[in-house]
């Protein structure tokens, strides 16, 4: 006798994240990890950018220059540093904060980011924007370093190119800042559950867990 098997559960994930924060990348592995432990649970990201610096020049400040505006002084920087650097050991994460060189703006990596949901390989995209600048030091505010990115996961390298090349999607990514600045988002990582619950920061695992839970039985009841 045939059995019709119940609906896997599904929830819609809002990932608010900048791609040169290492909060956002600490709290989206954080949130994998959760995702891993609920097999049964069918997830679709949507990405949405945030602009730690959105008066960054689009050719980048030299680091040493960013840290002391930031910061107030380089010292300061590195010890916050190497405290995310533990951090990051017990979730697998490499950070070589020495390696990098060039602090970023992050818009043409969020237009490579939205390109990429379109394909389906927005996760692998953010995800190698990550490794790419907090474990390699890589500039991904260059173009050709991000056309490289692209076609190293599933894009195609002309195309991004060209795309990269032009003015397109640049609203957009500012509109996606000013909408979470609007929905009095300060800070990232932010991760909205459903379209209702929020969780800020990178929370473990099974903080995120019990989100999951309450968004889900939401969901059921509605």
């Amino acid at each position: 006798m045939n059995m019709l098997l119940p609906p896997r559960p599904h929830l819609v994930i809002e990932v608010v994240h900048d791609v040169v924060c290492p909060w956002c990348y600490l709290g989206l592995r954080r949130l994998r990890r959760s995702l891993a432990a609920r097999p049964e649970i069918e997830v679709s990201f949507i990405w949405r950018a945030f602009l730690l610096n959105p008066d960054m020049p689009r050719a980048g400040l030299a680091r040493d220059e960013y840290l002391i505006r930031k910061f107030g002084s380089e010292e300061r920087a590195l010890r916050l540093f190497a405290s995310i650097s533990q951090i990051g050991l017990a979730e697998g994460i490499a950070f070589r904060f020495d390696r990098v060189r060039r602090m970023p703006s992050s818009v043409d990596a969020h237009r490579l980011v939205r390109i990429a949901a379109r394909a389906g390989r927005a996760l692998d995209i953010v995800e190698a924007l990550f490794a790419a600048y907090f474990s390699e030091g890589t500039d991904i505010g260059d173009p050709a370093r991000l056309t490289m990115i692209a076609a190293q996961n599933g894009l195609d390298a002309e195309a991004a190119g060209h795309f990269l090349a032009s003015d397109l999607e640049i609203d957009a990514v500012h509109a996606d800042n000013l909408r979470a600045h609007r929905l009095g988002i300060n800070g990232v990582p932010c991760f909205i559950l459903g379209g209702r619950h929020a969780i800020a920061g990178a929370q473990e695992p099974a903080v995120i867990s019990r989100l999951i839970d309450v968004a889900l039985l939401e969901d059921s009841a509605a």
